[in-house]
């Protein structure tokens, strides 16, 4: 079985982390499938979304930390190896820290999202999580640094002073606290994450592809930017959406009290 498991179901891309007997830890095998995974979802013009989950009881424990003896080595065993060898660049694509899609990323979280699966979260653009979840950027607990982003991403999306006590002590937190503090977006019974994700999805499915992807384009282009440079920013971004195919079919089936037909167009 491959490591990561893609599923497209109409507009919509599953990714599935599929190394349960490891926790979902991140080998070469699964930076390449993920990388493949997000260049998919934004190549294919039918997918409008994607959904980033786990098989098994745990979302992802991280890096497989065998993995950074044998990179470091520079020699390959097997062709995915070779291939982050010749790419390093894979290594942060994957993450979705030097690469994310022009389309949303929904996460679903059960059991553990430690390490590398609590900074993979925060390149996804809308989080679930079962009460059952734990979180934590464990790295500096084995002298590491956590590269996926964290020191970045996380001040910005929760307490600055909170966050700075998770990345120094490397403390875990439950599904709970991530709620209040907003890391994740939805509480749900543990078992049904994926469900509420791809009850999201659906949702987002439905809209207008263009303009799904031009407020997802302006929130990342002007996050944390003053108003009025964020202005310059958005407008034209705006603007182009109004002269679509997708625009005039929204008001028309509005009119019309029938679902839109969007296109892509």
């Amino acid at each position: 079985m491959p490591a990561v498991l893609v599923e497209k179901t109409g507009h919509i891309l599953t990714v599935s982390l599929n190394r349960p007997e490891k926790k979902n830890a991140v080998n070469c095998e699964v930076m390449c499938r993920l990388v493949d995974a997000w260049r998919q979802l934004d190549d294919d013009e039918e997918l409008r979304v994607a959904i980033l989950t786990g098989v098994g009881d745990t979302f992802c424990a991280g890096m497989d930390l065998s993995v950074i003896p044998k990179l470091s080595s520079g020699v390959a065993d097997d062709e995915w190896e070779a291939r982050v060898l010749a790419d390093t660049d894979i290594t942060m694509q994957c993450w979705l820290k030097t690469y994310r899609p022009t389309k949303p990323v929904i996460a679903a979280v059960e059991g553990n999202a430690l390490a590398g699966g609590t900074e993979i979260l925060q390149g996804t653009d809308i989080r679930v999580a079962a009460d059952n979840a734990t979180f934590g950027v464990t790295e500096v607990q084995r002298g590491l640094f956590p590269m996926a982003g964290s020191t970045v991403r996380l001040p910005q999306q929760m307490p600055y002073t909170v966050a700075l006590e998770l990345l120094l002590t490397g403390d875990s937190f439950t599904a709970q606290r991530a709620y209040e503090l907003g890391l994740v977006g939805h509480l749900v019974p543990a078992g049904t994450a994926l469900k509420k994700a791809r009850q999201i999805a659906q949702r987002i499915a439905d809209n207008g592809p263009l303009a799904v992807k031009a407020i997802l384009q302006s929130v990342r282009s002007t996050f944390g930017m003053p108003e009025q440079e964020a202005w310059a920013i958005e407008t034209p971004i705006g603007q182009a959406v109004f002269s679509t195919e997708d625009a005039m079919e929204g008001p028309i089936a509005f009119l019309e009290k029938r679902k839109p037909v969007f296109k892509g167009r």
